[in-house]
């Protein structure tokens, strides 16, 4: 068991993060379960502040039985952008330590309070985004199922319709992991070879692709010499 704990969203983003890691050969940390479940009406919207309050007051408990050095906070930009979503994790933090602020991302900060060292890091392409945004970027093989549902999301605008980019990265990449990324074979059983799992043990994606690099360098702050 690691000293360092990463907190992390959604079931998707620990399972993305944990392959992640497997091509990072000098980091530390485990993966804590996810802030936001499906049942949680704190998360529907996105991550709230009360949902991302409530998993520190959980972790706080086991900061001194575990021994914990480090805790991370790993996030989606969404359409809010990087800056908000520091400001929501310095809120998120404040309910724990009034005397910490966070104020930017890939930075350590101590707590004197609680005897641990804090950061968070913000996934994004360009300054917004999720984990379907990123998998997007960093798809590897050809696409041509999912890249038609430009046509469709064009049609819809032309029909005095829309979809929002969040949507329409999701809907983008359920169709590439199913009808890109799987065998006719495999098709028969999507719901157990074409998921997002099973998706990431496949050749499917760029771990090496530079959007990955800011937060590859983030995750190897979890080591020990750092």
């Amino acid at each position: 068991m690691s000293n360092n704990l990463l907190i992390v969203e959604s079931e998707n983003d620990k399972l993305f993060i944990e392959r992640l890691k497997q091509e990072i050969t000098s980091t530390d940390f485990d993966i804590d379960e996810p802030v936001c479940n499906i049942s949680e009406y704190d998360c529907l919207d996105g991550l709230s502040q009360t949902a991302l309050e409530n998993k520190l007051r959980s972790i706080k408990r086991d900061i001194a039985k575990k021994g914990l050095d480090k805790i991370g906070i790993l996030i989606d930009a969404d359409k809010e952008g990087i800056d908000a979503r520091v400001q929501l994790v310095n809120q998120a933090i404040k309910s724990l330590d009034s005397e910490l602020t966070i104020s930017a991302t890939n930075t350590w900060y101590p707590s004197a309070l609680l005897d641990v060292q804090i950061s968070c890091h913000v996934l994004n392409v360009n300054g917004s985004g999720e984990l379907e945004t990123l998998l997007k970027t960093i798809k590897s093989k050809d696409s041509g199922h999912a890249d038609c549902l430009t046509a469709w999301k064009n049609c819809l605008l032309t029909n005095g319709k829309a979809i929002s980019d969040k949507d329409f990265d999701k809907f983008w990449l359920s169709v590439y992991l199913r009808y890109d990324g799987c065998t006719d074979a495999e098709q028969k059983q999507a719901g157990r070879k074409c998921n997002l799992e099973a998706s990431l043990k496949k050749d499917l994606w760029d771990f090496s692709h530079a959007c990955l690099d800011d937060l590859t360098r983030y995750l190897r702050t979890f080591n020990p010499q750092h």
